[in-house]
């Protein structure tokens, strides 16, 4: 089989938007989560969210783009920039047939409907924009990205809620590794927070409604109580390793197996048996052809809600029996918050740069001892280790698991 590796990546999250400042604010255990300022929360329980800061879409993308654009696609759009120049590719030089784009989102331009919803309702329905269906569709993001660098392969888009880009970059992965591309582009990205998800959201009891920022996000704590929304994009270009070698690109490392699978049991709940998340890590781990004891690390889905992180421990436990104990199991959603569509994807470049630099991301903010999730989930400190293999998952409404095996590139 062919081998896949990263070679660029991009990022705009609630850390900072790049890859290298975001690194830099997961090594020093940074909480991207504060009051909600995109609106006014006065009417709402829910007054926390992981924004997006000092983002200027016109600057980084131009004025007219970014106006027709929602802004989970000006996110992608931003990270996708980042991620190419990154990679050092030169599309002039390639086969634009052989170059895809899946980047996928769980939810799409929401914000766009809201703001056009409301025109309509106030002047009328055929005064609203003629970009309000381009700008609100969930495949248009990883189409503009096509269109702007040429990617004339498979584009796609994956919708799989919390799941979506780890399904995005596990098929951009085998689309690589069975042939059909050399290049993809992947990824994903969500903008939501504006008044009608968290409105939602908060209905369904999903949301944390702590005021404190320091005690939101906190997974695998006794005291969690619910997820913290947050936005951003996140971006990957792979190619296969040949390629790569040949245009002398830079290699941060190998994706090497891919699981997905659903648990057929809930339109929002996990299975409390983790039996679907189990036999999802064991397929990624299979398709990378390893053993279960050769992961090191696992970025958990870790969403700190109660059913979520209990659940997961036990899908690991199921998965790798007794060497789940030596695993190192930690949410960076304690310092992004979920970034929904996004998560997996900037997760995936958290786990590639912990495989690069031998550091291992904590789960800051932790204080309260849970007896339902005892694995080491590297609490409050980073922790420099030799780590080989890393998992990474990500679990979706619908009850959509996606789990990604990264390896040290040697």
């Amino acid at each position: 089989m062919r081998r896949v590796v990263i070679t660029g990546m991009g990022t705009v999250n609630p850390l900072a938007n790049s890859v290298e400042e975001t690194w830099d604010a997961v090594k020093q255990g940074k909480c991207g989560i504060g009051p909600i300022t995109h609106f006014d929360t006065t009417d709402l329980k829910v007054k926390l969210a992981g924004e997006v800061k000092n983002f200027d879409a016109a600057e980084v993308i131009g004025p007219k783009e970014a106006r027709r654009m929602d802004v989970y696609t000006q996110y992608a759009c931003a990270a996708a920039k980042e991620a190419l120049a990154d990679s050092g590719l030169d599309m002039e030089k390639e086969n634009a047939d052989r170059c895809g784009c899946i980047v996928s989102s769980g939810i799409g331009g929401l914000e766009t409907i809201c703001i056009e919803h409301g025109k309509g309702e106030e002047k009328g329905y055929s005064k609203i924009s003629p970009y309000f269906i381009p700008m609100s569709i969930s495949n248009m993001a990883a189409g503009q990205i096509a269109i702007m660098y040429g990617l004339k392969g498979m584009c796609t888009s994956v919708v799989t809620a919390c799941a979506s880009s780890n399904n995005a970059i596990g098929d951009s992965f085998h689309r690589i590794r069975d042939g059909y591309e050399d290049v993809m582009v992947c990824g994903g990205a969500e903008g939501v927070v504006i008044p009608l998800a968290i409105g939602g959201f908060q209905s369904m009891k999903a949301l944390c409604t702590s005021e404190d920022p320091n005690r939101a996000s906190i997974p695998f704590d006794k005291e969690r109580h619910g997820f913290v929304m947050g936005e951003g994009a996140g971006i990957l270009v792979i190619e296969e390793l040949e390629h790569a070698k040949a245009r002398g690109a830079k290699i941060y490392a190998e994706i090497v197996g891919y699981g997905t699978n659903c648990d057929a049991y809930h339109i929002t709940a996990p299975n409390p048996e983790g039996e679907g998340g189990a036999k999802c890590m064991a397929l990624a781990v299979k398709d990378a052809g390893l053993e279960m004891t050769d992961v090191n690390y696992i970025n958990a889905h870790g969403t700190s809600t109660s059913l979520n992180d209990a659940g997961e421990t036990l899908a690991i436990k199921k998965a790798f029996g007794d060497h789940a104990y030596k695993l190192m199991v930690s949410s960076t959603k304690s310092m992004t918050g979920h970034l929904l569509g996004a998560a997996g994807a900037v997760e995936g470049i958290i786990t590639t740069l912990a495989l690069r630099d031998g550091f291992v991301p904590a789960t800051i903010n932790y204080r309260e001892k849970d007896e339902d999730c005892d694995l080491d989930i590297v609490p409050n400190e980073g922790r420099k280790a030799d780590i080989n293999v890393a998992l990474s998952n990500a679990l979706g409404f619908g009850g959509h698991n996606a789990s990604i095996v990264f390896k040290k590139y040697i």
